[in-house]
């Protein structure tokens, strides 16, 4: 079977990285992967070695050219299949070039927010099978006149083997310019608006007044960063966090961390929650989006009100008074995760829905 992926993150994180997964759990199977990505973006650099790969412009979704681009490599590929990833573009001009071809389409859906109606329904309704990452989505996209009974739902992976070692505090201390053993929160997130970090900063005060010791590291770069950074010092909160940019080393830092806080105010479902539960991490996340269908509260860490800068203190200072509960809720995510969010499982699906469409193709 060939599959042609399409792919216009320029950064291995988030659906870009579950791209990789996927291409490589294909690769060992048997699967010819073709991926379609922006030159020089960094899942085309880590594709190379498994990959069949064409780097191609893409420009968002009024680059038109795109669509005869791609219209071009599906002739050239001749693909069983042509899976599309992401949005910027991709989901519009995929879906017409889809429909052109004829070929039968698979796009994966990873964000919750809801879009014009009208519009989901022009996009989506031109691939043969739409894949909703967490119930949540699946929701949205029934609620805007998607068939229910056109979509399936497969949960994002993790790679647990990458984060299974122990901190080594010797490098986390001194990489972050931390005193030891004080408690560090860690915030994985790009760093725009929906993620919540203002929220964040908000409960900060009260954090800080029972617990002065607390670093807080922000993972991620984002529009938001320089009003962040603005938010802080109105705060008073500055010298107590750190703006760590996008780190490459995840499976290093997250063993070291305390507790990782997810304010996000929307979300499909969350890959850094994902991670952090591989790393036996506990989680501090809210009730949004596809979220409570990775931590279970009370379980796996604690599930606040979304926009609820109170209750994110309450939540963290409890986990900061209460470390033994910290420890256990991170074993428990770790199992949770093995059992529920293995890249094997998500492969399998794939591959399942794959099969489906060129038998009925055939």
């Amino acid at each position: 079977m060939r599959v042609l992926h399409v792919e216009t993150g320029r950064h291995l994180y988030g659906g870009a990285l579950q791209v990789r997964y996927l291409l490589k759990g294909l690769s060992r199977i048997g699967i010819q992967n073709h991926l379609a990505a922006p030159p020089e973006s960094a899942i085309a650099k880590e594709s190379r070695r498994d990959t069949i790969l064409h780097e191609i412009p893409m420009a968002g979704d009024l680059d038109i050219l795109f669509c005869f681009r791609l219209i071009r490599l599906i002739s050239r590929v001749k693909p069983d299949i042509l899976h599309i990833h992401s949005r910027r573009g991709a989901d519009l001009w995929g879906a017409i070039a889809a429909r052109v071809t004829g070929v039968p389409s698979v796009v994966t859906r990873r964000v919750d927010n809801p879009e014009p109606a009208w519009l989901c329904r022009l996009k989506y309704g031109s691939f043969h099978r739409v894949i909703a990452i967490s119930d949540k989505i699946a929701r949205v996209l029934t609620s805007q006149g998607v068939d229910p009974d056109h979509i399936t739902r497969i949960h994002s992976a993790v790679d647990r083997s990458r984060y299974a070692d122990t901190c080594n505090r010797e490098w986390f201390e001194p990489e972050f310019h931390l005193n030891p053993d004080q408690p560090v929160i860690g915030v994985i997130a790009q760093l725009i608006e929906r993620k919540g970090h203002r929220d964040l900063i908000e409960a900060m005060p009260c954090i800080l007044d029972k617990h002065p010791e607390t670093r807080f590291l922000f993972f991620g770069k984002g529009p938001e960063e320089s009003a962040l950074k603005d938010l802080c010092r109105d705060r008073g909160v500055w010298s107590h966090v750190v703006f760590a940019g996008f780190r490459g080393d995840l499976e290093r830092i997250l063993p070291c961390l305390t507790l990782v806080v997810h304010p996000a105010r929307m979300e499909g479902l969350g890959v850094a929650l994902l991670q952090t539960s591989a790393a036996g991490v506990p989680i501090v996340a809210c009730r949004a989006g596809g979220v409570p269908e990775v931590v279970e509260g009370g379980v796996s860490g604690l599930l606040v009100p979304p926009a609820n800068p109170r209750a994110l203190a309450e939540a963290i200072d409890w986990i900061l008074c209460h470390p033994e509960d910290g420890v256990r809720m991170g074993k428990n995510g770790r199992c949770r995760i093995t059992s529920r969010f293995s890249v094997e499982r998500m492969v399998e699906k794939y591959v399942e829905v794959y099969r489906r469409l060129v038998e009925k193709n055939s």
